[in-house]
């Protein structure tokens, strides 16, 4: 069965201007009705040149409702600031952002509010042909909206997955300091390992073509399967955000100009103007969007033998070769923790050592995520 990835509904004309690269300020801001620390990142643009953003740090950061309440935040890693206390967004009030960086400048939002509410009815998993012929899993969801909700979505998704070293053995080779080599038992946790990753793509849906506020079999996610992701035990943790028509656009406007890794694509190459801005300079570029949303969520897991019984495992993140190294090599790749043994070599030949090895992403989980059990995982 084919799926399709998006509804879209009409989008406001965007006219992109080209200007040279200069650095601004960027706000990722989303509070919502959940009542928890809620979370505002602060960064700048950066070039093409440059590895990725750098967190804005040691500003101000507040929020204030229209009762006079204020909210305000603390920063944690660079550029990531948290509510000092926990908050919830109410119905029918409106919510402003300001912000005060280190250099003194001072910059606000638009007010912002609720836009109703929909529920995440359903989540699941189902293998799929994608429109492009490739076979894998899709992440679909349904949701129910009230009728006084916007009808405007995003989605973010935080997936979670098993990792089994396929070359994992009970020993390890390693450099004895008198000469000669020692054979230390390895340790279990180097086997089996999770890692979770959050989603990088802009995912928006919307009702405004539909008959009712409402949207059926939404794919928010397509693995394939000869994704090593999903090798083992799975897990997906999708939201669902009800958005402002503003904020929809705003999302799909970047979405449309940028295409690049992060929700917020610094590098793109004119300026997208977001409802938050400058109060000392009103021609100073601010990039972002200040929302304030209603947020549902649901988590799934599933098996690779649940959809692909007796069926091949996906390829590996490597290709697990193995290599018989003359002992100088040998020697160099242990003490650089290139690699990870597999067994003595039975027929050590004039230019082969006298060990089986592998890479050592193949021997070793944590190459690739951690050992700890994440405290949501079933099995």
């Amino acid at each position: 069965m084919v799926l399709p990835l998006l509804f879209y509904g009409c989008i406001e004309e965007f006219s992109a201007k080209f200007v040279d690269f200069e650095s601004a300020l960027v706000i990722n801001a989303t509070i919502t009705d959940q009542l928890k620390q809620q979370e505002i990142q602060l960064s700048r643009t950066y070039k093409f040149s440059d590895e990725g953003p750098e967190g804005e740090q040691n500003a101000q950061v507040w929020v204030t409702s229209a009762d006079g309440t204020r909210f305000d935040f603390q920063e944690g890693e660079a550029g990531t600031y948290r509510s000092e206390m926990a908050f919830a967004a109410v119905p029918n009030t409106d919510y402003t952002l300001s912000v005060t960086t280190q250099n003194g400048r001072s910059y606000t939002s638009n007010t912002a509010r609720l836009s109703g509410s929909t529920q995440l009815d359903t989540l699941y998993a189902e293998r799929i042909t994608s429109d492009l012929g490739e076979d894998g899993m899709a992440i679909v969801i349904s949701n129910s909206g009230d009728p006084e909700s916007s009808g405007y979505y995003r989605y973010e998704y935080e997936e979670t997955y098993k990792i089994i070293a396929p070359r994992f053995v009970g020993r390890d080779l390693a450099i004895n300091p008198d000469g000669g080599w020692l054979f230390p038992e390895r340790p279990l946790d180097e086997k089996v390992c999770y890692t979770t990753d959050l989603s990088s793509q802009i995912v928006l849906a919307d009702t405004e073509d539909l008959d009712e506020n409402r949207l059926e079999r939404l794919m928010v996610r397509f693995i394939s399967r000869d994704n090593y992701i999903i090798s083992h035990r799975y897990s997906v943790l999708v939201r669902q955000y009800v958005q402002s028509f503003e904020a929809y656009n705003f999302y799909e406007t970047l979405n449309n100009f940028s295409a690049q890794e992060s929700l917020f694509s610094e590098t793109q190459p004119g300026f997208l103007e977001g409802n938050v801005f400058s109060r000392d300079n009103k021609e100073e570029k601010v990039l972002g969007f200040f929302d304030v949303s209603t947020v549902h969520e649901k988590r799934i897991f599933f098996n690779y033998e649940d959809f692909f019984p007796g069926e091949p495992l996906p390829p590996y993140a490597d290709p697990c070769g193995t290599s018989t190294p003359p002992e100088d090599k040998l020697f160099n790749q242990v003490d650089l923790n290139l690699i990870k043994y597999i067994d003595t070599n039975p027929e050590p030949g004039p230019f082969a050592g006298p060990y089986i090895i592998t890479p050592r992403i193949c021997g070793d989980c944590t190459v690739l995520g951690i050992p700890e059990v994440p405290e949501f995982w079933t099995e």
